[in-house]
This record gives C-alpha cells, structure tokens and sequence, in this order.
C-alpha cells in the first residue's frame, strides 16, 4: 500500500448496489468539468506560477486535461478504471516537467481504485481523492508543508478518510474534503518552499499561494461540484 493508501477508501457505510452507478461515459463527462474549471482558472494560476515559478502552471493543467477530455473521448475503452489509465498516459504526454508525472501517477492510482469494473458509485468518486493523493506521494517527494500540492491533496484525503469512517456520505465527504482542500491553499502562503523551482527562491516564496495547490483544490471542488449535479444531496448518517 502506497503512502497515503489507508486513506483512499473509507468503511463503507455507503451502499453501493442500489445507488446511482456512473459509466466511463459519466468519467468522460468528469474529466470535461475538470478540464473547464481549469481553463477558467488559467490565468490566475499562471499568476500565481509566476511569483513563484515560471508562469505556467495554468496552461499547463488546463492543457493537460483538455488532452485527457480528447483522448478519453476517443478511446474505445467502454471500463471506466482503463479509461482512468488512458487519461493517465495522455496527460503525460501532453505536460511535462513535475506536473505531467505526478498527475499521470494520480490517474493511474484512480484507475487502480475503479478496477475492472463495468461501473462505479458516488463512494468511488469520494474515494478518488485518497486514491489521487497516495499516487501524488509515491510519484513525488514533496511532503505536507513543503508549499506543494501535498498541501491541499494530503488534508483533503484525510478530511475523507474521517467523514467516511463517520458514515457521511459521500458526498458529504466531498464537501468536507473541498474545506480542508481550500485551508490547505491558504496555508501555503506561509509556508517557505522546500522543493520545486519555488525553493530557490529560499522566503521570498512567503505571501504566495502555491500554484499547485490552488489548481489541487480546484480539482477538488470539481468533484464535489460534479457528484453534487449527479447525486443531489443525500441523507447523512451510518447506513444499516
């Protein structure tokens, strides 16, 4: 099990048999909202990249994801979990740098979670959160703290580890992953960066938020946003 393994998938309090099941085509669909938040999020992100880096962290995701939308689309995979790995390898093709593997390493991990399956419930997506988080880790070295995406993708992970084992929903837990994800972006801006291009910039890097934790809580939100639209709002609460 990877490093942030034991938070991918909660208990199951949640049902899975009776409950709404999403396809590769619902994934599809997924990866369009994705790939439109972030082009909406483009130039600020390049903003925040060029405090602190070199400017291109808002292309860069923005175009990653539209290659994942354009591949995905014609792939003739019809599981969703190979589907998941078909958008691992496009966008590492598509992006470059750190950002192309260690987002390549986060769709791979996702498409481990989702298996061989036909389909996949509202509990799966939550989990994808986990599942991104522990392929960001194994892929990179970067620690909470070190002013990275790990600040938003390891809190948030949690945040759905704990929600599940609480028996919320899941898309409860989503909600609750989007807050931790959203103090997580903030709290960069007191960090000092400890690796990437930002590190050499020693505590200058003070006062900014990481790009890459800005674009992490972006993706963040865009699920829960999207399982919202699928699901609507569920009762709380342990089932059975």
């Amino acid at each position: 099990m990877g490093a942030l393994g034991h938070l991918a998938s909660g208990p199951g309090f949640w049902p899975t048999a009776s409950m709404t099941e999403f396809s590769a085509h619902h994934l599809v669909d997924l990866f369009r909202l994705f790939a439109l938040r972030l082009a909406e999020a483009r130039i600020d992100l390049g903003a925040l990249d060029g405090a602190i880096g070199d400017a291109d962290h808002g292309n860069s995701m923005a175009e990653g994801f539209a290659a994942v939308v354009r591949a995905t689309l014609a792939a003739p995979q019809d599981l969703p979990g190979p589907l998941m790995a078909v958008a691992a390898r496009s966008f590492l093709s598509a992006v470059g740098a750190t950002t192309g593997p260690l987002y390549a390493s986060a769709l791979q991990a996702g498409s481990r979670r989702l298996g061989e399956r036909a389909s996949f419930g509202p509990e799966d997506v939550a989990a994808l959160v986990g599942a991104f988080a522990d392929g960001i880790a194994h892929r990179g070295n970067a620690r909470p703290g070190d002013k990275t995406m790990m600040d938003v993708w390891f809190p948030a992970a949690r945040a759905v580890a704990e929600a599940a084992r609480s028996g919320a929903s899941p898309l409860e837990q989503l909600r609750q992953a989007e807050r931790a994800a959203a103090e997580g972006r903030e709290a960069t801006r007191a960090m000092i960066a400890a690796v990437g291009r930002a590190a050499r910039l020693g505590p200058r890097s003070l006062g900014h938020v990481d790009p890459g934790a800005a674009s992490a809580a972006i993706l963040i939100s865009a699920l829960r946003e999207w399982l919202e639209a699928q699901v609507g709002d569920p009762p709380m609460g342990r089932i059975g």
